[in-house]
């Protein structure tokens, strides 16, 4: 009964290297679909960016995808905003489509990711980047052809932009990332000196420059048992005073009172009026004389 056909016995018999070898392809194209996924930014925001005319909008934009809020105090988000619209620009002014710019901001998003939370090194992501490129650049092979969107020149227009921008300052981006940065100092504490009273080595305050009423009720301390005994001490007799004065001179104005003095100043006021009054009178006499003679003679004329 050896001849008889019997159902399957013309099915090939799966070996384990052909169920090895088929695993591997699925693992492989399991890891092509899963390269540079997700998208960084969606292909409406993409879109959204492309009908920006400046970079201003662009920006704008960005910030509002990103959630960066703190611009102006965050240094690093204005970092993370510089290194994204850059790239946006650059793409756009290579006339990239619509999902090669999807791929390639993805690109730089992973790249950072990449050195931020695996804490890789230039190395490791230049090795990381010709991988990536091995699979969505330029490739001979007819395997997975729709993962291939950037051809010859594209890829090494990419390169070479990677170069000048990211790797070339990897070392700082990894200071940005990994270094704990000192906190600004906005405001800080100042002692400043009060004004002391004035038997310190310290002026009084200028009337001009705050009223009496202000300054009595605020600034001026109140006299205190010791201030009181050291003004009593400096205080001068009434004896001590006058034995002083009696060895100074003598003030001319001594027992004059004010309105003395203002009688005085009236007087000499009063004739230095009439001698001008008089000295304008007889001016003004002559002129008149003259005047007179002028009339005369025009009369006879």
């Amino acid at each position: 009964m050896a001849g008889l056909w019997t159902p399957g016995a013309m099915t090939p018999a799966v070996t384990p290297a052909d169920s090895t070898a088929d695993s591997e392809r699925n693992i492989e194209f399991q890891e092509n679909e899963k390269i540079l996924s997700p998208d960084f930014l969606s292909i409406d925001q993409i879109t959204d960016l492309l009908e920006e005319a400046d970079m201003d909008g662009v920006q704008e934009k960005m910030r509002v995808f990103l959630n960066f809020k703190d611009l102006q105090t965050c240094l690093r988000d204005a970092i993370l905003l510089d290194y994204y619209v850059s790239g946006f620009f650059w793409a756009k002014n290579m006339n990239f489509s619509i999902d090669q710019h999807s791929k390639f901001m993805t690109l730089l998003d992973m790249l950072l990711h990449n050195l931020q939370t695996l804490h890789m090194s230039l190395e490791d992501s230049i090795k990381w980047l010709g991988e990536v490129m091995a699979e969505i650049g330029p490739n001979h092979s007819q395997k997975n052809e729709e993962l291939h969107i950037f051809d010859v020149r594209e890829a090494n227009a990419i390169i070479d932009y990677l170069k000048i921008s990211l790797f070339q300052h990897y070392r700082l981006y990894e200071f940005m990332f990994y270094s704990t940065r000192e906190e600004i100092v906005i405001g800080t504490e100042q002692t400043i000196e009060a004004v002391k009273p004035a038997d310190h080595p310290f002026p009084a305050p200028l009337e001009e420059g705050i009223s009496l009423d202000i300054y009595s009720a605020f600034l001026e301390r109140m006299p205190t048992p010791e201030t009181e005994g050291k003004v009593l001490d400096q205080e001068q007799s009434p004896q001590e005073s006058q034995s002083e004065t009696e060895g100074a001179e003598v003030d001319s104005l001594v027992g004059f009172t004010i309105d003395d003095v203002k009688s005085a100043l009236a007087r000499v006021t009063d004739e230095v009026l009439l001698n001008i009054q008089k000295e304008i009178n007889e001016k003004l006499q002559v002129q008149e004389e003259a005047f007179n003679a002028r009339i005369e003679k025009l009369k006879k004329a």
